[in-house]
Parts: C-alpha cells; sequence; structure tokens
C-alpha cells in the first residue's frame, strides 16, 4: 500500500462517503422516523466501521479459505440485507424512494472507475477490472445525468428508458463484479495470475464490495421493482 499515492484513497473514501450519502438521503426522503430507516441508519454506521477494524487487520487477506473471507463476512451479508429489505420493505422503504434519486446515484461509478484505474496503474488490480480492459461501467456513470435529464423532462416519467438504463446497469455490474471475483487471490481465482485483485481485501477498498457495490445494486433493484409494478411509478 506504500506505493499507491493518498490521493488514490481519499477519492475512493470520498466516493464511498457519497454512496453511502444516497443511501442516507433516501431513507431521510422516506421519513427518518420509519423502521426501514431508523434500522438502515443504526446499521450502516456499524457496518462501515466493522469493515474497516477487518480489513485493516488484514483479516481478508487470508487467501486460502474457501469460501473466501470478503464473500462469508462482507458481501453476503450485505445481500442479505437487501433481500431482508425488498421482501419486509417494499412498501414502507422501497416504494417511497424517488426514482431520481436512484438514478443519480449511479454518478459515483465514475470515480469509482477513475481509481481501479489508478489501483491497476499501481498493481493492485489487473487491467481486466479497468475501462482499459473488460469494465465497461463507467457509461453507467456517465448515462446517469443523462437519463436523469431525459426520463424526468416535462413532469413525465420514462419508464422504457428508466427500465432500459437499470437493466443496462446491472448487466455492467454483474461483468465487472464476476471479472473481480475471478480475479481474487483465492481457491476460485481463474483471472489475472500475474497482477490479481488484490485491492478489495485491503482498507479501504475493501468498502467496495462490501459497501458501495451493495448499494448499486439495491438502487437497481429498486428502480426495477418501482418500474415494473406500475405503469405510474
Amino acid at each position: 500500500m506504500e506505493s499507491v499515492p493518498p490521493y488514490v484513497s481519499t477519492v475512493f473514501i470520498l466516493t464511498t462517503f457519497a454512496a453511502v450519502a444516497f443511501l442516507l438521503q433516501a431513507a431521510k426522503r422516506v421519513g427518518l422516523g420509519k423502521l426501514p430507516s431508523q434500522i438502515l441508519i443504526f446499521l450502516l454506521p456499524l457496518w462501515i466501521f466493522f469493515q474497516a477494524v477487518i480489513s485493516m487487520g488484514g483479516f481478508y487477506q487470508n487467501a486460502t479459505t474457501n469460501p473466501p473471507r470478503l464473500v462469508l463476512f462482507g458481501v453476503l451479508p450485505a445481500l442479505l440485507t437487501i433481500v431482508t429489505y425488498l421482501i419486509f420493505f417494499r412498501e414502507s422503504f422501497i416504494d417511497k424512494i424517488p426514482l431520481q434519486l436512484l438514478t443519480m446515484l449511479h454518478i459515483i461509478r465514475i470515480p469509482v472507475e477513475i481509481v481501479l484505474l489508478w489501483l491497476f496503474q499501481n498493481g493492485l488490480v489487473p487491467q481486466f477490472m479497468t475501462f482499459e480492459g473488460r469494465n465497461f461501467d463507467i457509461l453507467s456513470g456517465i448515462l446517469a445525468p443523462i437519463v436523469y435529464l431525459t426520463a424526468f423532462r416535462g413532469g413525465k416519467t420514462k419508464r422504457g428508458l428508466l427500465i432500459a438504463f437499470n437493466v443496462l446497469g446491472l448487466v455492467l455490474l454483474a461483468n465487472i463484479v464476476s471479472i473481480a471475483v475471478l480475479s481474487l487471490p483465492s481457491p476460485f481465482q481463474q483471472l489475472a495470475f500475474e497482477q490479481p485483485n488484490r485491492a478489495v481485501v485491503l482498507f479501504p477498498y475493501s468498502w467496495l464490495p462490501t459497501i458501495v457495490v451493495p448499494i448499486v445494486l439495491f438502487s437497481h433493484i429498486a428502480a426495477l421493482w418501482k418500474l415494473l409494478r406500475s405503469k405510474t411509478a
């Protein structure tokens, strides 16, 4: 980590906090007194702190466990939280989040992709994981403000455009996640043995799979739920 310029970590930390701010803004729009918002406000700081502590302690750097510790203690709990909200808080939380907020959130994917490029240049991720390789996720960030300005113009929501944007975003997200998993030093590694995906087991970049990606995934799923369940979403 000594070879990584300090600005890389700074930009990534600020990007993570921006993603969290979008999520907290969603909770505010739903209502801070509502149970799902209160649960989120309680759990999120604890989760951020927990992930920082265990990644700084080197817990995720053990590459021999099966499944990888990052998946078991980082990714899986975040996914289970998303599933919980989809099952129990659809009407009380997801339905009340504005589509505008869920759309603009994806602008954070631009600095994420810039950070990944810097990490590649410093030997911590493979080129596959950058927009110079096989990762085209930056398109979601670039398209987010364009779709926002187009889809909500004139006071009428363009559902088709928003559905297409979110489906594309999910495809691009699935692409980079699969590359990241297959490049991670673990029993499942299939790619980039010469320069593996080491960044995500280190602080602060462990926040990418445990915080940033789950928030992005949730925003896509929440938006599609709202768009597909009602023609007047």
